[in-house]
């Protein structure tokens, strides 16, 4: 039973049945959002309700746009855990600090559960052939995902994507090019395959149904907490669709009535070298510039300019949020910490969030008994690559030299 009204565009609201098939609004070129009847779903599904369902994504089914389970494309994706961090909380003087941990998805990143959801969607919708620019990890994710479905993937990638990426999607089934430059100019690969081969663009907020799938990471964290809502939710920043979502789903259960209308306040986080969100956080601005010249080696926040910018950018202000940047150096420290600390081999952009948590506490931004949520996006393995290569470009003059 499907209880989606209708796609909704998140600029102008101009409405359009769930059938169809368009991407992005055919008004304005703006990303679509699902919405469903959720008055219908609060009469048909309970909180307890869900204490009898798989421990997976879809255990929340009704707010998800697929309506059947013969049509859901599934590798075991989501409820991963949510961690306490009592040696890192203490010394950041934080009682209560969390991490909901990505790094156990299928393909070892948050990536698994957008495209579970969009190549679900996409499927059911009748696409035979999915095209994505990616980073890394969401081309692994819709090559897993694609293949498990049946459908053939094309991916585009930046050449220096790291190669357990690439050999992720190569290793299942993918067409992988590799392009000189960054995640746009995959995009514009991307966009001349759609148009002379007929490739469905999967690409971030491209269409509605990946952020279906992002979105559950909100359900999930609040039922973790017993349907109690963090103070702050901590997220790096890419694409956005984990911030976008989670802000999504907060809005829904109020209007199931499984929380009330106290929301946390939202943070979004990028390096020093990749910062248009901040840029425009501090700006006031509604849009984010383009940033010119991009360079950190967290592949997954390397995203000059986000197609949800202002979906972004709204959230953080409604939020009552904040919006910062940290440096690579401290990136990498703080996957070092984590490591040592709680034993979790994070990805640079997950650790990227414990930088900015340090900083926010020290600032008093946050307060010591406040219940703070790090968002973990994926496994540091996938990472090996980029943080040797990181190690060895900052080693100290003269370090790891033998004594004459």
């Amino acid at each position: 039973m499907s209880f989606v009204k209708h796609l909704e565009c998140s600029r102008c609201g101009h409405n359009i049945p769930k059938i169809e098939t368009r991407g992005v609004c055919p008004l304005c070129q703006s990303p679509l959002l699902v919405r469903y009847n959720l008055h219908q779903v609060k009469r048909h599904v309970k909180k307890t309700t869900l204490l009898d369902r798989p421990t997976d994504m879809w255990r929340y089914l009704e707010v998800m746009p697929v309506d059947a389970d013969e049509d859901i494309i599934s590798l075991g994706e989501g409820y991963t855990p949510l961690l306490p961090l009592s040696r890192l909380g203490k010394s950041a003087r934080l009682r209560n600090l969390w991490v909901k941990d990505e790094s156990v998805n299928p393909t070892g990143t948050f990536k698994a559960r957008g495209l579970s959801a969009a190549v679900s969607m996409a499927r059911k919708l009748g696409f035979k052939k999915l095209a994505i620019p990616s980073a890394g990890n969401a081309g692994g994710a819709l090559a897993a995902y694609g293949a498990r479905a049946g459908l053939e993937v094309f991916v585009v990638m930046p050449v220096d994507t790291p190669s357990a990426n690439v050999m992720e999607c190569r290793m299942t089934g993918a067409r992988v090019e590799l392009v000189d430059g960054l995640i746009g100019d995959a995009a514009k690969r991307v966009n001349e395959l759609q148009a002379a081969e007929g490739w469905f663009d999967v690409s971030t907020l491209k269409e509605p149904y990946r952020l279906e799938g992002k979105k559950i990471l909100g359900y999930e964290i609040v039922e973790q907490f017993r349907w109690k809502v963090p103070d702050v939710i901590v997220s790096p920043v890419g694409g956005g669709m984990a911030l976008i979502g989670i802000w999504k789903a907060l809005q829904e259960m109020e209007e199931l009535g499984w929380i009330t209308s106290q929301r946390p306040r939202m943070v979004a986080v990028q390096s020093e070298g990749c910062a248009p969100i901040v840029k425009a956080f501090r700006e006031a601005a509604t849009t984010a510039e383009p940033w010119v010249r991009p360079v950190t080696f967290a592949s997954g926040i390397r995203i000059p300019k986000p197609f949800g910018d202002t979906l972004i950018l709204q959230a953080l202000r409604e939020s009552r949020g904040h919006a910062l940047a940290v440096s690579d150096e401290s990136i990498y420290s703080a996957v070092q910490q984590i490591s040592r600390e709680e034993g979790l081999f994070i990805c640079p952009e997950g650790a990227a969030g414990w930088a900015a948590i340090r900083h926010l506490s020290e600032t008093g931004w946050i307060n010591p008994d406040e219940t703070v949520v790090l968002l973990n996006t994926g496994a540091g393995l996938k990472y090996i690559d980029a943080l040797n290569r990181f190690a060895k470009e900052h080693q100290p003059v003269g370090a790891g030299s033998e004594k004459r």
